[in-house]
């Protein structure tokens, strides 16, 4: 018996039980198990929980291969696609099937599609938006880089498989075909222990007592720290499976590897890189000892600098490189922090990686701005989750990344930019987002976005309008604007005393509110185009970029509080 096989399928169960709203509709229990362990594949792999994975899913009739796609977002003049395909095997788990040749050649045909808009787009209608998404910003002049995941309760392809995708001839620089199984999700799982080792230092070190805290800063050899990450691996940093299946979009830093590799910088590397930040429970070492300690370390995880690790381990892990090593070191800043000190940790974090794509979301999880919306919301029968949870979000509920998104398109008037810059949210935007922002307004907001995602996910209308998919960060500011706009009231009003009567009136109004925003932007695109056609890339192209917003004029009461 395949006890991971065992424990994902219980889990799965425990998905279609409790989650069946995000699941396709209908009473096959098979295929519910399916889109199950594709979704939880999808949440485990991009780091992101069960909900907002389900707004990727894709399966279905005319998904042309394709469970879930992934649009990240533009940085340096790329962005990632991260394709999805599953194939769960129900009857005998005991078994290991390797992932079926068809599925990788419906795989390779969807890929070709993405980079070749000739093609006729003959797919469902919510992967089609998805896919001229990708194809106008390839327009734009923007280059993808694609991830296909090929998921899996079973083992990796087969050769006859790899033949096809190396027949398929896309550039490895380009495409990365990336297994994921049910024992990834289970190691996963289990990436929650204690890392404990030795480190030995080289030379004389500080070591001090700071504000009730233990502090060590001394040099490490490279060779030493390629050999705890053979030895750990990613454990060792934050815990997310990105790292481990190489989901993160960052190559091999070139500027760390040309340094290490470089006969004549190799020995100044201390002096070229900004070092490693490690925090631990407790460290050990012999205090007689004036220099080359021998630390031993309890609870290791490294908050800065993982980059220049991760570089560290595959230089000197390439086949046939003959260097001498011996001499080269790295700056290590070692924390001795106790368990309960995770807001200070939070601050380190936030401090040295403030350069660096790390979860912001998370860095600012303790500000006062937070906890003061967290209390206020509780006031109004609403929780605010202020950190990322994996758990299943509950109509009470609301996160503060939803809350973010929903507040920068619907209040502060920018839906182009809540859609397309939300991994700045919590950085250069977050002042922008939360300053001067109540809970009453932020719990509006966010119920306004969800009411009409709801909408774009499951349209009432027999025709929805085709630039529907599209338009529900414009649809969202929109249904603001009319809700102020018939209540009375600026936005500056909007507090704990009127929260009730607004959303009441949202309630009451909002099938009223939706379809006037859905007139108001398609007389907004008239307005813009004329009466020719507008291709599907046209219209993407159209809300990312915001030409939108002069045609969108809000009322004027609404106006009057911004």
């Amino acid at each position: 018996m395949d006890i991971n096989a065992s424990i994902i399928d219980q889990r799965l169960d425990g998905i279609v039980s409790a989650n069946s709203e995000l699941l396709p509709a209908g009473n096959d229990p098979q295929k519910k198990k399916s889109a199950a362990f594709v979704l939880l594949s999808a949440a485990t792999a991009l780091g992101i929980p069960l909900e907002e994975a389900a707004e990727y899913l894709t399966e279905g009739g005319g998904d042309a291969g394709v469970d879930v796609l992934y649009v990240g977002d533009v940085e340096d003049g790329e962005f990632q696609v991260t394709l999805f395909q599953g194939k769960y095997k129900h009857k005998d788990l005991s078994g290991a099937a390797h992932f079926p040749e068809n599925g990788v050649k419906a795989a390779t045909q969807t890929i070709g599609t993405l980079f070749d808009p000739a093609k006729v787009l003959d797919m469902n209608d919510r992967l089609k938006p998805r896919i001229e998404e990708v194809r106008s910003l390839i327009r734009d002049g923007y280059i993808p880089v694609v991830k296909m995941v090929l998921c899996n309760n079973g083992d990796r392809w087969n050769d006859s498989a790899q033949k096809v995708i190396d027949a398929a001839g896309f550039s490895a620089s380009q495409v990365n075909w990336v297994h994921l199984n049910h024992n990834d999700i289970v190691r996963v799982l289990q990436n929650q222990k204690s890392v404990d080792d030795s480190l030995p230092l080289r030379g004389e070190a500080v070591i001090e007592d700071f504000n009730y805290r233990r502090v060590l800063i001394g040099k490490v050899a490279i060779q030493d720290i390629a050999d705890l990450f053979n030895r750990h691996g990613d454990q060792l940093l934050e815990r997310n499976i990105r790292r481990y299946l190489g989901m993160n979009r960052n190559r091999v830093n070139t500027a760390i590897h040309d340094t290490l590799v470089d006969d004549n910088r190799r020995k100044n590397f201390y002096f070229f890189n900004n070092g490693i930040t490690m925090i631990c429970r407790k460290f050990r070492h012999n205090a007689l000892q004036g220099r080359d300690y021998q630390l031993k370390l309890e609870g290791i995880q490294i908050i800065n600098g993982g980059q220049t690790c991760k570089t560290i381990q595959q230089t000197l892990n390439e086949p046939d490189l003959l260097r001498d090593f011996s001499e080269t070191y790295v700056l290590l800043r070692l924390y001795e922090l106790a368990e309960d000190d995770k807001e200070f940790v939070q601050d380190i974090t936030y401090a040295t990686n403030s350069q660096n794509p790390v979860d912001l979301r998370d860095l600012r999880a303790n500000d006062e701005q937070q906890r003061r919306l967290e209390l206020g919301m509780k006031d109004l029968g609403f929780s605010y989750r202020r950190k990322r949870d994996d758990t299943s979000v509950k109509s009470d509920e609301l996160t503060s990344s939803v809350v973010a998104e929903a507040v920068l398109a619907v209040w502060r008037r920018k839906p182009f930019q809540a859609k397309f810059r939300r991994k700045e949210l919590f950085g250069k935007l977050y002042e922008e987002v939360f300053d001067n922002l109540n809970s009453a307004q932020a719990i509006l907001a966010a119920l306004i976005f969800r009411l009409v995602e709801n909408e774009r996910k499951r349209p009432e209308q027999a025709n929805p309008p085709v630039f529907l998919p599209y338009a529900s960060h414009y649809k969202a500011m929109l249904v603001g604007d009319y809700l102020l706009e018939t209540e009375g009231v600026a936005l500056a009003e909007v507090n704990h005393r009127n929260y009730q009567a607004l959303l009441d009136r949202l309630n009451r109004q909002f099938d009223e509110f939706q379809h006037r925003a859905q007139d108001q932007i398609s007389e907004a695109l008239t307005a813009l185009y004329g009466e020719r056609d507008i291709s599907l890339q046209q219209l993407s192209a159209t809300f990312r970029r915001g030409d939108l917003m002069q045609y969108l004029n809000p009322a004027e009461e609404a106006g009057a509080a911004h």
